[in-house]
């Protein structure tokens, strides 16, 4: 099928390629004295399909942008987004939004432009998270979207960021975040004889700590005698911090400080640095599913027991 003139055109590149079809539009003339007039080209973009060629040329010739512009990538779009938007919004806000374009890791790479409905569901569809993050995810990628048409990055109709469906993705299996209840706290301090991997499971609780953070905690950053330790490498600035320790827990500090000479404060059986993989699939759960508890390290989060006279 023939194209119109002045409407561009789609080839095939020679040689094995990902992407083999060419579409490329008219940019201007100019007067070869020589030669007389010399058509200016500029490409479009690169495509799997020729059909898929046809369809870039034909949403450009529907809607023309710039070709430079089109060029830019989701990174891209999202780094000059979030330079501007960040310093408008909460610290937490932010922290969502980093957290929500971590999914997007497959797309980061990709022109915004060919980015497609497709391709932003099946994030959704295989992020394995649940809905609260999902939501998070949407309302970022609209935003994006609407950087993007703002800057004449894609034209308007390009935006279908409203259909992405959210309702049946994620993960059906996924963990709700439950605080350890009084009752399971209870029953835990009934097992820390049975298996000393118990002991670990009370300090998060009353410390409150993030599992990576007393996992990478050090023997040198820890003060028994006046009870605390320091966190010195945290997901965020607000969690470097002192961290008290418990009367009641003390012990177990003292003795996984002593068990040792590993320079970390908790240690593998033979003595090395624990992996959050290692210690989560082979003392967390295992420990956990016999006493018919289903939880994640991060629920001893929620039911942190603040220091108080009676329990420091």
């Amino acid at each position: 099928m023939k194209l119109p003139n002045g409407y561009g055109s789609v080839y095939k590149l020679p040689g094995k390629r990902r992407c083999p079809y060419r579409a490329i539009v008219t940019e201007r003339w100019l007067l070869d004295v020589e030669t007389g007039k010399k058509q200016i080209r500029k490409t479009i973009g690169y495509y799997e399909t020729k059909n898929k060629a046809l369809e870039a040329l034909a949403e450009y010739n529907k809607s023309p942008f710039d070709l430079e512009s089109s060029k830019i990538t989701l990174q891209e779009v999202y780094d000059r987004w979030s330079a501007e938007h960040f310093p408008t919004v909460s610290e937490s806000n932010i922290k969502g939004y980093k957290a929500a374009f971590l999914l997007c890791a497959p797309l980061v790479n990709k022109r915004f432009v060919d980015i497609t409905l497709d391709d932003l569901q099946y994030i959704a569809d295989n992020s394995g998270k649940n809905t609260p993050t999902l939501k998070k995810y949407k309302v970022l990628v609209g935003m994006l979207y609407k950087y993007a048409v703002i800057h004449d990055i894609i034209p308007p109709d390009r935006n279908k960021v409203q259909y992405i469906d959210i309702n049946k993705a994620g993960n059906p299996n996924a963990y709700n975040r439950e605080p350890f209840s009084t009752s399971e706290i209870a029953k835990l301090w009934t097992c820390k004889d049975a298996n000393e991997y118990y002991t670990v499971m009370l300090m998060l609780i009353y410390t409150g700590v993030r599992v990576s953070e007393l996992l990478d905690l050090k023997k040198e950053n820890i003060n028994l005698k006046e009870r605390w330790f320091d966190v010195t490498e945290s997901k965020t600035q607000a969690g470097i911090r002192k961290v008290p320790i418990s009367k009641k827990v003390l012990p177990f500090f003292e003795y996984w400080y002593n068990k040792n000479d590993c320079e970390y404060l908790l240690s593998t059986p033979d003595g090395k640095h624990f992996e959050y993989r290692n210690y989560y699939d082979s003392y967390w759960k295992p420990l956990l599913l016999p006493l018919n508890m289903k939880h994640r390290p991060h629920d001893c989060r929620h039911p942190y027991v603040k220091p108080t006279t009676k329990n420091l």
